[in-house]
């Protein structure tokens, strides 16, 4: 029976499996896994043993800590402490926040910087209209 905290290193795995543009079968292949086994550990139904986790972490250039961030102690998923509760479900998971993620680290740097300036300045021109 999957446990809260195989669901949120599953969702982790997803997540970064997906901003990388890989396939199940891309993953899957990569650590010597069926992709039907990659699907498992993305829900939660299989648990993740620990050489399969740093295979993963390998597969996907992060650090095995990376499945853990944003996990409190009680196994829980940790409340943002950002102060910004504006944003609905998992937000990284949406088709169009990885594209334009991809889209921005194809970017050379001051492009990168640019389009990240661009971005909060609207933002600011949006607070600033909802507050007139």
């Amino acid at each position: 029976m999957a446990t809260d905290v195989d669901i949120y290193v599953g969702k982790r795995l997803r997540r970064r499996r997906r901003l990388l543009g890989m396939t199940q079968q891309d993953l899957a292949s990569e650590i010597g896994v069926r992709f039907q086994q990659i699907q498992k550990y993305e829900c939660g139904a299989n648990r993740i043993t620990a050489s399969r986790l740093f295979d993963l972490a390998n597969a996907l250039t992060v650090n095995v800590s990376y499945f853990f961030d944003g996990l409190a102690p009680d196994g829980k998923q940790a409340p943002a402490n950002d102060g910004n509760d504006t944003l609905s479900g998992d937000i990284l998971s949406q088709k169009e926040t990885l594209e334009l993620v991809r889209a921005y680290y194809r970017l050379s740097e001051r492009p990168r910087r640019r389009l990240l300036d661009l971005a909060k300045a609207l933002e600011e021109d949006n607070k600033d209209q909802g507050a007139a």
